[in-house]
């Protein structure tokens, strides 16, 4: 379990849509002060890559919006799509038979929708094979 993780588990325990909160109160939540990379608005960006504290709040199906660096607060705002799920992670918790979605990870994530028995890796035009096995 990482530094951050108090921050997922607090996260998918809130009822509401919208999180307020400041970067006092992200630091009490995970015992001990944020970096000094928190007063640049790159650290806030919701790119996985981005820093370990971004996948929390990404896994736990939000993302960070109405970020004030002055007065040191932000917002969560959850996600209408499944939760990120990232590398080692599983999907247990989703149900994917029901939405038809599947995690999928890279550039693309959280912006194709793959559809149940379909066999993506099957040749769209098995016959091409033909072409090339008859020279």
């Amino acid at each position: 379990m990482g530094k951050y993780a108090p921050l997922r588990e607090f996260l998918i325990d809130q009822d509401k849509a919208v999180v307020a909160m400041s970067f006092e109160q992200i630091e009490a939540l995970i015992g001990q002060a944020l970096p000094a990379s928190k007063s640049s608005r790159a650290f806030w960006s919701n790119n996985p890559d981005n820093n370990v504290m971004t996948r929390e709040w990404l896994a736990a199906g939000f993302v960070a919006e109405a970020v004030d660096l002055n007065a040191g607060t932000l917002k969560f705002r959850k996600r209408e799509e499944h939760p990120v799920l990232f590398e080692g992670e599983t999907a247990a918790n989703l149900d994917m038979e029901a939405t038809g979605r599947d995690p999928l990870f890279g550039c693309m994530r959280g912006t194709l929708k793959i559809l149940p028995d379909v066999d993506y890796t099957k040749p769209a035009a098995p016959d091409w094979a033909k072409v090339y096995d008859d020279r």
